[in-house]
């Protein structure tokens, strides 16, 4: 039961300062294995002002699906993701789950100042209260997504077309022949990070910007684009 949930676990029911209260954080967490390390997860993020999307792989058992929904249905901000992928690894199917989150949270009642996406075994080192005083000291406005011009011994992931196959059961990326056209819009291409802290402007261009749109679907058939898709937009010009 939620109340079981919540006395057990001891999630955090009120912010813990006005400073935390009056800036919310918005969280996408991708998971597909083992609940126990996602609840501990969940519970030393969770905050009660800011907004969770969970991401479940769709190839997940369906005992873990429903233990997660159960979770997330005792909270208000804790949410799954309205449109959930098959995930592969290093595939376009882990960009586009960030992607979905990405829509639904700009659509919540929440006025979050900040996403910071997270994958199941992830682990904060640092209190909410102390991520909020870092964003707002040294990166006031400015996004997380750090990366370099593209280095020579990574650019077949985007040189060449890839394309995903199944083999024992097990999805698997694996480069074809056809070599990929330039990058929309003349766009250089960098590489970085899957992971970022990112302003909430930014999303919204993100999802509505013809060249972010482009640049997603040219991506589609890269091997691992979310390690150069933010970093790419986040260097645009202004």
């Amino acid at each position: 039961s939620c109340s079981t949930v919540l006395k057990t676990l001891h999630f955090i029911t009120s912010p813990l300062s006005d400073e935390e209260g009056n800036f919310s954080l918005a969280y996408i967490i991708t998971i597909h294995k083992e609940l126990e390390m996602f609840v501990k997860l969940l519970r030393a993020i969770y905050m009660p002002q800011n907004i969770y999307c969970i991401h479940i792989d769709e190839k997940s058992p369906r005992d873990y699906k429903a233990a997660v929904w159960n979770i997330a249905n005792c909270f208000e901000n804790i949410f799954i993701s309205s449109k959930r992928e098959h995930v592969v690894y290093a595939g376009f199917s882990r960009l586009q789950a960030d992607i979905n989150c990405m829509r639904d949270l700009v659509n919540s009642k929440v006025q979050w100042n900040y996403v910071i996406n997270l994958c199941g075994q992830d682990f904060p080192i640092k209190t909410n209260k102390e991520i909020i005083q870092y964003m707002k000291s040294k990166w006031n406005g400015k996004n997380i997504t750090p990366g370099i011009l593209q280095p020579l011994h990574m650019k077949h992931r985007t040189e060449v077309s890839y394309k995903e196959y199944v083999h024992s059961g097990v999805p698997y990326l694996y480069p074809g022949k056809t070599r990929k056209a330039k990058p929309p819009h003349n766009l250089t291409i960098y590489f970085g990070s899957a992971y970022y802290v990112l302003t909430k402007a930014f999303v919204e261009f993100t999802l509505t910007d013809a060249r972010a749109k482009d640049l997603l679907e040219w991506s589609r058939d890269t091997y691992s684009p979310d390690e150069h898709y933010w970093v790419t937009l986040n260097r645009l010009p202004g």
